[in-house]
């Protein structure tokens, strides 16, 4: 298997005649934590989005593990099946189902997308969740959860399909210097485990602290931090 995880060879996307990805090359590979930073507007959320297969791009071509998707045309439903068994997102704002308890959250994707038996799909919602420090919430609702808490949930819910590439949209914002420390020491770890993670910050600090390596993008460019 390839080390390298993620591959972009010149992603190109536009929006409303504005370049937002312009030609962009990038290759991640297992075990890395990149810290992808660039102001606002720069095509960070974007460039997550695109990799997750959640926007399209007009050019160029991205490779998950050995899942393609090519620039200029919409993917197949079987390689969008693909991606979602490569490829974990966690949103800024988490997206919860508000309505739903923090155990069924994380084992929803793998009963009714993977075909995962009920049972299974607990045990290893309730390992994750254990592993994370936030078992003790498994019954309660995200209205219910601290900002942290929501953000560990979240990720245990992003890790239940048990994905070789995390995506990661400011995962400290709004938290404070102990609840990031916990966050980032959280991050390495799974990269010992030899996961890969992508993570759009606007936070120097943290950057610096826990990411293997930060990316810079601006105006659709990147360039190495």
């Amino acid at each position: 298997m390839s080390a390298v995880v993620l591959s972009l060879r010149n992603v190109s996307m536009r929006r409303n005649g504005r370049t937002i990805l312009g030609g962009v090359d990038l290759a991640v590979s297992r075990g890395e934590l990149v810290a992808l930073m660039g102001p606002s507007g720069s095509g960070k959320t974007t460039m997550l989005r695109v990799v997750a297969g959640l926007d399209p791009f007009e050019a160029g071509s991205i490779d998950v593990d050995d899942v393609r998707l090519d620039g200029g045309r919409p993917p197949q439903k079987e390689e969008i099946a693909a991606l979602r068994r490569k490829v974990g997102m966690v949103f800024q704002f988490h997206c919860l189902f508000e309505h739903l308890s923090v155990l069924k959250n994380v084992w929803l994707a793998p009963v009714h997308a993977r075909g995962v038996r009920l049972p299974e799909a607990e045990r290893r919602a309730r390992d994750l969740l254990q592993t994370l420090g936030v078992e003790h919430r498994a019954e309660a609702l995200p209205r219910e959860l601290s900002g942290g808490e929501a953000q560990r949930v979240a990720i245990a819910r992003a890790l239940a399909v048990d994905p070789p590439l995390l995506l990661m949209d400011e995962p400290t914002a709004s938290l404070d210097a102990g609840r990031k420390a916990e966050v980032g020491s959280l991050l390495q770890r799974l990269t010992s485990e030899r996961r890969t993670l992508l993570v759009a910050t606007h936070d120097e600090e943290f950057a610096r602290r826990w990411a293997s390596r930060v990316i810079r993008l601006d105006a659709g460019v990147v360039s190495p931090g």
